[in-house]
């Protein structure tokens, strides 16, 4: 018989503002925008542009559902391994979705937060994400998490590396520490635990996103490309997940 470890009381879910059966954080690996352009014979930078439209039709999607944060894996600690013209491009498509878009989400009562080292962006990029966070920090009708320049091997190697210092510092006793503590130090700390993680575009697997988080998410994953996942795909995702039992290691 296998052990699993107790949840903490921080990683309990309640339900959505939708209803019960509504989780409360939904985070998306938003993947296939290259393959849904080559397909057409479009350049990359073309799918990347239609997945942003994706990306806004979804976050006004989740809101209506009621969730509560939703979390977009939008650029990772390795994507830093693509040509730098790509690169390039999807920068400039962070610049503009920022100038464009902030407005509404501001007065729809969303706040930005952003988990990852996005200050190894360029420094304009940074001055632009800088303010959407402070523009939108008191904001609570909804919470967009972007995951920028994110690894989450990283994020807990990071969470370790303080640990240690603290105790080394002796503000900490090594044999006191807890998941919480852990989970303190984690970039989405303060949010509601994950719920439901989903991948687009037939890959299965988590490609270093959230794995801290996703200990006890329910995962989805669908063949559907990034840029042709639409509301509808949302709700069917969202129906699949209000089908399942969650038991966390019980009967």
């Amino acid at each position: 018989m296998s052990a699993e470890p107790a949840r903490s009381a921080t990683a309990e879910s309640a339900p959505g503002a939708g209803g019960a059966n509504v989780p409360r954080h939904v985070a998306i690996i938003m993947d296939g925008n290259g393959r849904w352009a080559e397909k057409r014979g479009l350049p990359r930078v073309a799918g990347h542009r239609k997945g942003v439209e994706t990306a806004k039709d979804v976050v006004r999607a989740a809101g209506e559902h009621g969730i509560e944060v939703l979390t977009l894996y939008a650029f990772s600690s390795e994507n830093w391994r693509r040509p730098a013209s790509e690169i390039a491009d999807l920068m400039n498509l962070l610049r503009r979705f920022i100038r464009t878009e902030l407005g509404e989400l501001a007065d729809a009562g969303i706040r930005i937060k952003v988990i990852g080292d996005y200050q190894a962006f360029e420094r304009d990029v940074v001055e632009l994400i800088d303010g959407a966070i402070g523009r939108t920090k008191a904001n609570a009708k909804g919470t967009l998490v972007v995951a920028l320049n994110y690894g989450a091997q990283a994020e807990i190697l990071a969470a370790a590396q303080q640990l240690a210092q603290e105790s080394r510092d002796g503000a900490i006793d090594p044999a006191s520490i807890e998941f919480t503590h852990i989970e303190e130090r984690l970039g989405t700390h303060g949010l509601p635990p994950l719920d439901l993680l989903i991948r687009t575009s037939g890959e299965m697997r988590l490609s270093n996103f959230l794995l801290w988080q996703a200990a006890y998410a329910e995962l989805y994953f669908t063949d559907t490309l990034w840029p042709d996942f639409d509301a509808d795909a949302l709700a069917v995702a969202l129906a699949d997940y209000a089908g399942r039992d969650r038991r966390y290691g019980g009967l």
